[in-house]
């Protein structure tokens, strides 16, 4: 099964100290997809960001070289929809306002849970 991975999403082991390819691969995802929307963010953030969170996003940027990127512009959160939508893939994110679209999109939601594991939205309701 494929997963997009948000931004936040490669944040999440430094973060949480969670691994998230390890959690993934639990939930039965095993190709892992990042939009270079996602890496270009990661890479702004690696550069205005201080501290543990700048940290966070240098590891997110290297932990990105695991999984296969895809090349399209715009906006990170509207080419995850379009991606999932058109792959059929899962997305894991821990952001709100993409978790609120992604939901009314039907699209499976992977995320932090309990701060030490990875579960699928659904499992809440």
């Amino acid at each position: 099964m494929k997963v997009i991975i948000d931004t936040n999403g490669l944040m999440i082991p430094v973060q949480f100290n969670v691994d998230i390819f390890e959690e993934l691969k639990r939930l039965g995802y095993n190709r892992f997809i990042v939009p270079l929307a996602v890496i270009k963010e990661l890479e702004s953030l690696g550069k205005k960001l201080r501290g543990k969170d700048r940290t966070a996003a240098k590891i997110a940027l290297s932990l990105s070289q695991r999984c296969e990127v895809i090349e399209a512009c715009g906006h990170a959160d509207d080419i995850i929809i379009g991606l999932a939508r058109e792959l059929g893939a899962a997305v894991l994110t821990n952001d709100i306002g993409l978790k609120k679209r992604l939901e009314s999109e039907h699209i499976p939601i992977i995320c932090l849970r309990q701060k030490n594991r990875l579960g699928n939205i659904k499992d809440d309701i």
